[in-house]
């Protein structure tokens, strides 16, 4: 127990190297942003910011009770870094928000390994101080990541989760776009004859916009559910031995939210009786959240292959088609 311990300390004093440094690196950022107040106190502050979930004992709109909780904390964060930077661009403040998130992973690592070392210093409880040395490998490589992850967001370079953006400016190839809700905009192409609203989160601060939301005012508002198929792309955890930027095809909403957004967009598939395709790109936690990489934007060929096959296969000229392109627009302007 005694050596279990001492590698713990060990690895905890690396994870609560890389906190701080990511903590200063955002203060770094805040002050030549022209932040108007302390801003150590003000990163201090949304640290460890918190969100309580809704009941989940009684089921009547938990999703509608999520996601009002979520909005009121991202307008929350929003309005601090704009209220500290009034002269900062959207853009720019998104990027800033983004870092902000990292760090504040990165802190909660570092507690939470810290409260279960020192809980289990405290009751000799050798059990938990065993499997939190087992896990400790897994727990220091996911706060690398996140580390490495500040980089990318500070200068705005696209990550590899903003591969289903990527595909969908590349379909989009320029077309106008309007703002539909929040951070998400959409815009009409021709394509095999067909009419395809593509949706992308607005572009390139870091954000991932509300495509579900997004999905229901253009599928109910404005084709009043007339639409033949919805097309999914978003970014997927790959197992461990399978090759990054491998495109896969499968059915279902593909998009890794809390749930409010995922469940607007089941809803309206079902209530539409819209078949509900998805592709995914394989990639790990790491290659996720990091500068893409070349296999990852490389997949965005096949993806709009399959994009066609799927397209001259499961409808038919003249059907109206939506494209979803799910994940964080860092660094993707369309």
């Amino acid at each position: 127990m005694y050596l279990w311990i001492r590698n713990i300390k060990v690895q905890l004093d690396k994870i609560e190297r890389l906190a701080k440094n990511a903590k200063a690196r955002v203060i770094e950022v805040l002050r030549k942003s022209g932040i108007r107040e302390d801003p150590e106190n003000f990163l201090n502050g949304l640290l460890q910011f918190f969100i309580i979930e809704p009941v989940s004992d009684e089921p009547t709109n938990l999703m509608r009770r999520l996601e009002h909780l979520l909005d009121v904390r991202e307008h929350r964060l929003k309005d601090s870094i704009r209220r500290v930077l009034p002269d900062l661009g959207d853009f720019a403040r998104a990027n800033v928000e983004i870092m902000i998130e990292a760090a504040r992973a990165l802190d909660q690592i570092y507690r939470t390994v810290r409260h279960y070392l020192i809980l289990g210093e405290k009751t000799s409880n050798w059990v938990l101080i065993m499997q939190l040395e087992l896990q400790m490998p897994q727990i220091v490589r996911l706060a690398e990541t996140y580390f490495k992850a500040l980089d990318a967001f500070k200068d705005g370079k696209p990550i590899g989760d903003g591969i289903g953006p990527l595909v969908a400016a590349s379909l989009l190839n320029g077309a106008k776009v309007k703002e539909i809700v929040e951070d998400t905009v959409v815009g009409v192409v021709e394509r095999k004859g067909r009419k395809l609203y593509v949706i992308k989160a607005k572009g390139p601060g870091g954000t991932v916009g509300k495509p579900g939301e997004a999905l229901k005012r253009i599928v109910e508002d404005e084709l009043h559910g007339k639409v033949s198929r919805i097309i999914m792309i978003d970014a997927a955890l790959k197992l461990e031995g399978e090759k990054t930027g491998e495109v896969i095809e499968g059915v279902g909403a593909a998009i890794g939210d809390p749930g409010p957004e995922k469940f607007k967009i089941e809803s309206v598939a079902m209530k539409n009786n819209i078949p509900l395709d998805s592709i995914i790109i394989k990639q790990s936690l790491e290659e996720a959240i990091t500068p893409m990489r070349k296999e990852i934007s490389d997949a965005v060929e096949e993806v709009i292959r399959k994009i066609d096959k799927g397209l001259e296969e499961r409808t038919k000229e003249g059907d109206v088609v939506v494209v979803v392109g799910v994940g964080n627009t860092l660094g993707i302007a369309q």
